[in-house]
């Protein structure tokens, strides 16, 4: 490998690793004597490095899966709000179930062209092959947050204890097994939560939500201009909503006009991982 392709690999990922800290950022100053010092300290070895220097695929991944600072919070009736009372308020958030069944690929790289994030609440059924597993692994790749929604996409009221129990943290247990991140954010089939889930959500260290509106599971709306019409047009839109999709192909279809729509009415897209 070139001497100075490898010292800006280093250079930019120490100065990645910096910029990226959860902590106090070091002086300026700072910065550039441990830049200088790992280009000399190279250039003096005189020797190839060894192949654990870090490439620029990783230090992309990493950016994409840099914490980042909480700007927003779940609200009791599952909309997000600004921490900042001068942050932006008129904002909705994008959250698609189901996944990663035929088409939430497809749809996790519609959004990332469009530079708007989203929860993929995944179905433990779905990733216990391999090829399920490799398209969970490519949505959070691409930067998106995973949730659970539970192994089997039970009604947890007709379960017993250790049965509701079971469908949270194997999920849990499954997710972090193929992408390293254990899930922050769990939504009960059908919107039904119990007491035991909510004590399960609370000691995995995690929110539960439901959602404001979804209209894509209604016979009316199983196509695209419906769907894309009522989901930015309801009267029950309003800033900090949750919006609830899921995996089908009329879906697929709409969210480019959905997004659009949103925006034409002044709406941005939380990054759910500014959700405190």
């Amino acid at each position: 490998m070139n001497k100075f392709v490898i010292i800006f690999v280093v250079v930019t990922f120490v100065f990645l690793t910096v910029a990226c800290s959860s902590g106090d950022a070091l002086e300026e100053e700072q910065v550039v004597e441990d830049v200088e010092m790992v280009t000399e300290e190279t250039i003096e070895d005189g020797a190839e490095p060894e192949a654990s220097i870090i490439d620029e695929s990783e230090i992309e991944l990493k950016i994409e899966q840099v914490e980042r600072v909480p700007r927003y919070i779940l609200q009791s009736d599952h909309t997000v709000k600004p921490i900042d009372e001068l942050g932006d308020q008129q904002v909705v958030l994008l959250t698609i179930d189901d996944a990663p069944n035929r088409y939430s690929v497809e749809m996790a790289n519609l959004l990332k062209e469009k530079d708007v994030n989203a929860i993929f609440f995944v179905n433990g059924h779905f990733i216990n092959d391999e090829a399920g597993r490799e398209k969970l692994k490519t949505i959070y790749e691409l930067g998106f947050e995973i949730g659970n929604h539970t192994m089997n996409h039970p009604n947890l009221k007709n379960l017993s204890e250790e049965k509701q129990r079971q469908e949270i943290i194997e999920l849990n247990d499954l997710i972090e097994e193929i992408t390293g991140e254990r899930p922050r954010f769990f939504r009960a089939p059908f919107g039904v939560n119990t007491e035991v889930s909510k004590q399960v959500v609370t000691e995995e260290s995690m929110q539960w939500m439901n959602w404001t509106y979804g209209y894509d599971f209604n016979k009316e709306y199983m196509e695209k201009n419906a769907l894309a019409d009522i989901m930015v047009n309801t009267t029950l839109l309003r800033p900090g909503a949750n919006l609830l999709m899921h995996d089908h192909p009329w879906t697929l279809e709409a969210l480019p006009d959905i997004i659009e729509g949103l925006k034409e009415k002044g709406y941005g897209f939380v990054d759910p991982k500014e959700i405190e």
